[in-house]
């Protein structure tokens, strides 16, 4: 079960039409967020359970898989990382924490924060300090803004609200459509353990928060507040 034979097996279970489709989803074109990035068509189960069987690969493997222009193989490598801090006693995940923020170059679309910043980043920090929070938000990678806010799903999940408001309002003039919809969706949830500690935000934040994450962070609203937010948006952009 050496690197080879994942991606031999990675390989052999690779779709061209999915991969051709992939390629416009992700958005690989020239001067897009994905630009060059390579797909072979993996469904998402499927390299999973892959990937699943390989969860005793090294650093210097998954470093290659990283490295790697196939998207699936770096997918891979981060469900391995993943595997491997649930499962690690303190000292590892240690490692695995400070290699994955060391990688975050090659964590590089957002599925790919998606599928691992909660787990790793938000797992390591939930009981640590977060400082490391507000370096990564306020970084020039749009990949680690993106693992900034994503890690504090984590925290949503135990309860704890704080930083996903704090970063949410450092995040909220960002540039990017993908840190829209990510500020967004964390509001959202935070807005499921806290909808006060939302309305609240919302009401000191809606003339600075992008359209889309307001969609976003409301969508669990009535109808009828959902119009009220988004008529108080649209007479503050007049």
């Amino acid at each position: 079960m050496t690197l080879a034979n994942l991606r031999r097996e990675l390989a052999a279970a690779g779709d061209p039409r999915r991969a051709e489709s992939a390629v416009w989803f992700f958005k690989t074109g020239k001067g897009q967020y994905g630009e060059g990035d390579r797909f072979i068509g993996v469904p998402v189960p499927t390299l999973r359970k892959i990937a699943l069987r390989y969860t005793h690969l090294s650093f210097a493997d998954l470093k290659q898989l990283l490295a790697s222009k196939i998207h699936e193989h770096r997918a891979a490598a981060l469900e391995i990382l993943v595997a491997q801090y649930k499962s690690a006693d303190a000292a590892r995940r240690q490692a695995i924490f400070d290699f994955y923020l060391a990688n975050t170059a090659r964590i590089n679309n957002w599925d790919l924060v998606d599928a691992s910043a909660r787990d790793i980043v938000g797992g390591h920090l939930l009981k640590r300090d977060k400082k490391i929070l507000y370096h990564l938000a306020r970084s020039a990678s749009l990949w680690e803004r993106r693992i900034a806010i994503i890690a504090t799903l984590k925290f949503l999940k135990a309860g704890r609200t704080t930083e996903t408001f704090r970063l949410a309002k450092l995040l909220l003039a960002d540039p990017h459509d993908l840190i829209h919809k990510a500020v967004g969706w964390a509001l959202r949830e935070a807005g499921k353990i806290s909808p006060g500690e939302l309305r609240e935000f919302l009401e000191v934040n809606y003339e600075a928060i992008q359209r889309t994450a307001l969609r976003y962070a409301i969508e669990r609203f009535s109808p009828a507040e959902r119009k009220r937010w988004l008529v108080l948006k649209n007479r503050a952009r007049k």
